[in-house]
């Protein structure tokens, strides 16, 4: 008797690079594909339903992001693997992604060996960290703080946007913003676009509820 195929759920929101990564683990014989979704919450959904056994999780998407999506998931089904997709190794948003539950995480260039190595290793219960990650990771641990508890509010923001809500969130403009940071007003607004794309918030106000929320800018 064969040996059964590792269940997989392939998230992320463009497309075209989802169904490519869905024909290579398709075509591979140690692999099956039983879902797919474009957002984080398609993606709960899809947990819920297929149960799979490794989801391959894109970082950034519109509705919900990946390290949200993964926390709530592996709330309901902790025995998933859950690897995240990203564009580059951005090392504060794969640190909040591990601290999520995430095991691993693929580079979206990687070649087909290494994806499947990942996948296969995931699935037998191992992790896989980048030195940087797991020095991270390390550090997190020895200062005795657990893994569902989030070092800071957002995690999924860099601290340069952190420091940039806080001060949003004390109602400080944008000029002043640039002031105090010493960048220019062009950078505080990409900053900003970032942050209210992460924290899906469609402007000022609704970023300043939520940083208030989470004990930021008093």
């Amino acid at each position: 008797m064969g040996k059964q195929s590792i269940g997989i759920l392939v998230v992320d929101d463009h497309n075209l690079f989802r169904q490519g990564l869905i024909s290579l683990l398709q075509a591979a014989p140690e692999t099956a594909v039983i879902g797919e979704a474009g957002t984080g919450k398609e993606a709960i959904a899809q947990a819920k339903s297929t149960k799979p056994d490794v989801i391959l999780m894109d970082i950034q998407m519109p509705d919900m992001n990946g390290i949200e999506a993964t926390r709530r998931i592996l709330a309901d089904q902790p025995k998933i693997g859950i690897i995240m997709l990203t564009m580059l190794e951005d090392d504060d948003s794969l640190f909040a992604a591990m601290c999520a539950g995430a095991r691993g995480y693929i580079l979206k260039g990687a070649d087909k060996a290494e994806v499947l190595q990942t996948v296969t290793a995931v699935a037998e219960g191992q992790a896989l960290f980048g030195p940087k990650i797991a020095s991270k990771l390390t550090t997190f641990f020895r200062k005795g703080q657990k893994m569902e508890t989030a070092v800071v509010p957002f995690p999924e923001l860099t601290e340069r946007e952190r420091e940039l809500l806080t001060l949003i969130a004390q109602g400080v403009g944008n000029s002043d913003i640039a002031a105090r940071l010493h960048i220019t007003n062009k950078t505080v607004s990409n900053h900003i676009s970032n942050i209210f794309n992460k924290l899906q918030v469609a402007d000022r106000a609704q970023a300043i509820i939520k940083a208030r929320s989470a004990g930021l800018g008093y």
